[in-house]
């Protein structure tokens, strides 16, 4: 190889070296192994193959539309949903039901550091693939299992779906617009927030179980609940209630603890205003033209404001309304207030500054030339997240992993036959 060839090469990543069996669908796990597979390490996706009715693979690969279309516009059989949390992996196709996958899941496990699986509670142990089983046979395994309700207490055995948890877990409680107001009542988060922080906090939890096994030798078990996520992620409401005993309620837009915090109508649309403390409120009322306000005692602090919330929004909303979104963007950024526009989407990715932070990136596609995908938010001075590999296709690398692992042409076929492996 020479300098040029070298030089196309990626970078190695800071997981280079580390190898992961992905036996996890849908989003929370998904969510998990593209980060570290964003950061460099080799994941390999375990999908189900096809079989008579069923087209196999991760469930999300059918949640469209939208598809993934073509270069000639015609839709592939991808979901775009899909693309979203499965760039930089490695699909193989393996039936863990049947004795020859589950051989198979051990022979790749020989050459992995960590295996995440999303399983419901008993079903890995029917295949003999529980984590009791695997770390006893490959002591070095970070084993991490993700599940709605976790490994133990009398919900460990339910389904545990997003939607449900942020419900269960008070997440819907405090989300939505106040009861009393038109349009009151429960809500939900627009993005599946309990999946996504769950893989999150399992991706920092196995970041750490290899950081100890390197030092140790040893590896460890991994036992991620979303419910448990999602009552973490309450953050300072939960500890509202821990400190008071009294459940916050919904609020709507603005902030349970800080005032004025919240979506404000003006002459041409809404904006967000988010003063966080008193300096801030006094210059906004300066840019209001209305400097009493931040010396009205019922004001003049953080904590007067929230106890004097409704009187304080009442004589803020016409002053707010009496100018263009624009206008006070301007006057308020010049002031140093906080304060933004609500974006859709195709806004979101025209900013600037979103442009700036390199929040997408573009890579072929077996079935498109240049497929964009939002990038990672990481950024690292010396290894930054890279993408090397598009989303890949069902069963896409089955042939190249099974063969590096040592199952030959002639073992693929048979395996292939007996439906153990998925079709090329």
């Amino acid at each position: 190889m020479n300098r040029m060839d070298a030089a196309l090469l990626p970078a190695p990543g800071a997981l280079d070296g580390v190898r992961v069996l992905d036996l996890s669908r849908v989003l929370a796990g998904p969510w998990c192994t593209q980060t570290l597979a964003d950061l460099g390490a080799d994941v390999i996706k375990v999908e189900r193959p096809p079989s008579a009715g069923q087209r196999g693979g991760d469930d999300t690969r059918g949640w469209g539309p939208p598809f993934l279309p073509d270069d000639e516009g015609r839709d592939t059989e991808d979901a775009a949903y899909f693309l979203g949390a499965n760039r930089n992996k490695r699909s193989v196709t393996i039936d863990l039901a049947h004795p020859e996958g589950q051989a198979l899941v051990r022979r790749l496990l020989a050459q992995a550091d960590v295996l995440v699986e999303n399983f419901k509670v008993g079903d890995m142990a029917r295949y003999g693939l529980d984590a009791a089983t695997l770390t006893a046979e490959f002591p070095r395994l970070v084993y991490c299992s993700i599940t709605g309700f976790g490994q133990t207490g009398p919900y460990r055995e339910r389904a545990g779906y997003d939607y449900a948890i942020q419900g269960l877990g008070g997440l819907m409680s405090v989300t939505g617009e106040r009861d009393d107001r038109p349009g009151g009542g429960p809500q939900k988060v627009g993005v599946a927030v309990a999946d996504l922080f769950t893989g999150l906090y399992a991706t920092v939890a196995i970041l750490a179980a290899l950081r100890h096994r390197d030092a140790t030798g040893r590896g460890q078990v991994v036992d991620m609940a979303l419910l448990d996520s999602q009552v973490a992620m309450l953050a300072n409401l939960g500890a509202n209630y821990l400190v008071t005993r009294q459940p916050p309620r919904r609020a709507g837009n603005a902030h349970q603890n800080i005032v004025p915090y919240q979506v404000f109508e003006v002459a041409d649309g809404h904006l967000i205003l988010a003063v966080g403390n008193d300096g801030q409120f006094e210059r906004f009322c300066r840019v209001a033209g209305q400097p009493a306000l931040a010396r009205d005692e019922r004001f003049a602090t953080n904590a007067a404001r929230v106890r004097h919330r409704d009187s304080l929004v009442a004589l803020l909303e016409p002053v707010l309304r009496a100018r263009r979104r624009d206008d006070w963007l301007a006057a308020l950024e010049q002031a140093k207030v906080p304060a933004g526009p609500i974006n859709d989407l195709a806004q979101v990715f025209a900013d600037p500054q979103v442009q700036a932070r390199g929040m997408t990136v573009a890579v072929a596609h077996p079935r498109r030339r240049r497929l964009e995908l939002v990038a990672s938010p990481i950024k690292l001075s010396a290894t930054p997240p890279q993408v090397r590999r598009p989303p890949p296709l069902l069963g896409q690398h089955t042939d190249e992993v099974l063969e590096a692992c040592g199952v030959d042409a002639a073992a693929r076929e048979r395996l292939r036959a007996a439906g153990v492996i998925g079709p090329v």
